[in-house]
């Protein structure tokens, strides 16, 4: 009697336990419709899976703000009516006052305005944010005219990565972990604990230093075999999958919008998009490098992160979900000021960009065929 008795409950407990199970299981699901597009060779999986509602409210987020009239070509240069410009020299005062404006509406906070960046001197360089704000412009310049591998014909403005914010929403810093007392993960900081960054896995969740700051090698498979320089290890196989995971994240794509799974690390069987990551990787670290670091004294104590390091770029800056950032509105037809083509700056270059990468690692142009979107 009492092996009866019981038997009912215990199964009650456990159809219980399975229907949470399978609760928990469908929640992590993506529920149809669920589209499929096709980006490379039939039979090979290489499929991109899109959500009509998380598109949707992407859309809603990278929608391009209307662009104000094109400014008359005539008149006088800005640099001949105003002092102490020193980045738009070229630009005529119509051209510069066009891009003053939008400045303020992409970057600067609604209640400050002009006084974001400056004084009642307009010619002061009182304000850090000034100092910053140049920089920037030099940035967005080189960035237009010197990695086109990378942004092609859609380049980037100020609101590429700032959208109506003083500090871009995506950003990073150097990341010291946390810190373990004793137990089987002590001094593992920076894996072991889910983090958002890279998916919410226990991958470490600061790939960016060495990836994005640094120049170490991206890479699972070494090219070498031991002893001879082999330095393709599980840690450094462990960076790369978090990278990885950052940038299908930033992009709101899969790993085949890039790679065959067949062979991840093969070129001549991955999209043509991989190509254009390479020189996106390669492009953020000479931001990084070049205009952001630099600039670590130019910031106040509270911009900086808990190791006194300045903010960052990383993938999300610009893409911010979707894989064209804005979804591929070509920003700079709109502001020809910004463009770096049209307008040339006297100075010469601050940086020397990789125009080309060595001809030994020279990723080929993939024939696999046009990837997603």
């Amino acid at each position: 009697m009492s092996m009866v008795s019981h038997y009912p409950r215990r199964a009650s407990a456990t159809l219980s336990i399975a229907g949470i199970s399978l609760l928990f299981g469908l929640s992590a699901c993506e529920r149809p419709p669920v589209e499929e597009l096709q980006g490379g060779y039939r039979g090979l999986g290489m499929t991109t899976l899109i959500n009509p509602r998380s598109d949707a409210i992407r859309a809603a987020k990278n929608v391009v703000p209307e662009a104000s009239p094109a400014a008359p070509a005539d008149g006088p240069l800005a640099s001949s009516v105003y002092q102490n410009i020193q980045v738009l020299k070229d630009l005529n005062v119509a051209e510069f006052t066009r891009v003053m404006v939008a400045i303020t509406q992409w970057v600067a906070p609604p209640d400050q305005s002009c006084n974001y960046c400056h004084t009642s001197n307009m010619a002061s360089d009182d304000r850090y944010t000034k100092v910053v704000a140049r920089r920037m412009l030099q940035m967005v310049r080189h960035i237009n005219s010197d990695w086109k591998d990378h942004v092609g014909t859609t380049g980037v403005t100020c609101y590429s990565c700032h959208r109506g914010n003083a500090v871009p929403k995506y950003v990073w810093f150097e990341n010291p972990g946390e810190s373990s007392a004793t137990g089987l993960i002590a001094g593992n900081a920076g894996k072991n604990k889910p983090s958002a960054i890279v998916g919410l896995t226990s991958l470490p969740y600061d790939p960016f230093t060495r990836l994005l700051l640094e120049d170490n090698d991206i890479r699972v498979i070494s090219t070498t075999a031991l002893p001879d320089g082999n330095r393709t290890s599980t840690k450094q196989a462990e960076g790369t999958y978090a990278l990885m995971m950052h940038i299908s994240q930033s992009l709101g794509v899969n790993c085949t919008y890039c790679h065959n799974t067949r062979s991840f690390a093969v070129w001549d069987a991955s999209t043509p998009k991989r190509t254009t990551a390479w020189y996106g990787i390669r492009m953020t670290r000479d931001l990084n490098n070049e205009y952001l670091v630099p600039l670590t004294d130019k910031f106040p104590s509270h911009r900086l992160g808990v190791l006194g390091d300045v903010a960052k770029v990383d993938c999300a800056t610009c893409h911010q979900g979707v894989f064209k950032p804005l979804y591929g509105v070509s920003v700079t037809k709109s502001y020809p000021e910004l463009q770096g083509i049209m307008h040339h700056e006297a100075a010469a270059p601050t940086t020397t960009p990789v125009t080309a990468p060595p001809a030994e690692t020279t990723p080929p142009t993939a024939s696999l065929g046009a990837a997603p979107h």
